[in-house]
């Protein structure tokens, strides 16, 4: 027999949720909606779940993992949501229940999709997928200069949006390897800081 979610925790870290254009009432309000047209405007990074009743409302940028398992309890399913797998176990262990963990019984929530889960039957929660965000395929030229000018101008858009959600005086880190990506980002973020009249030696590779 289906039971419904009795038990639900989740062990994310809200406060790495990066918010441009909402507060977070209003971002869990649009994922709790179901509405892929509402996601689709929350513009940040992002990893966030809500309960509304007997659904669980899931979603999550491509920046943030979200994962969940579901347990077994005398009272009815228990529903973990967390960012990594050994955070799933740890308090799967605090409960006395980490003999039913194993990895592959976790699940990865797929970014750019709302994930709802309503009458949960142990073992499988039968999700239902909604994707938010599908890019459109084939829309630039074929000129690879038209191409690069387009990557570094949405980059530069992404990243001048980052710089200015950062104290004045926190330093700002890219993780660099030398390869034409992290070099993309660490030369965008430095031309924005001159543009933007902060501190170049605030940037860190």
């Amino acid at each position: 027999m289906n039971q419904y979610v009795s038990d639900f925790v989740s062990l994310l870290d809200n406060s790495n949720n990066i918010l441009f254009n909402m507060t977070p009432e209003e971002a869990s309000a649009a994922i709790t909606s179901g509405d892929p047209s509402a996601v689709r405007k929350i513009d940040g990074q992002f990893a966030i779940v809500e309960k509304v009743g007997n659904q669980v409302f899931m979603a999550r940028s491509i920046g943030r993992p979200m994962r969940y398992f579901l347990a077994k309890q005398t009272s009815g399913p228990l529903l973990i949501v967390a960012e990594r797998m050994d955070e799933i176990y740890e308090y799967l262990r605090q409960k006395g229940l980490h003999k039913q963990f194993h990895p592959s019984y976790t699940r990865m929530v797929p970014a750019h999709h709302i994930v709802r889960l309503e009458v949960i039957g142990c073992p499988d929660p039968n999700p239902v997928y909604t994707r938010f965000f599908t890019p459109e395929r084939n829309v630039l030229p074929t000129d690879p200069d038209a191409i690069g000018k387009k990557y570094i101008e949405t980059l530069a858009g992404e990243c001048r949006k980052w710089l200015l959600s950062i104290p004045a005086e926190e330093p700002v880190g890219v993780l660099f390897s030398g390869g034409i990506d992290s070099g993309s980002v660490f030369l965008v973020l430095y031309d924005l800081m001159l543009k933007l009249g902060m501190a170049p030696q605030r940037l860190k590779a």
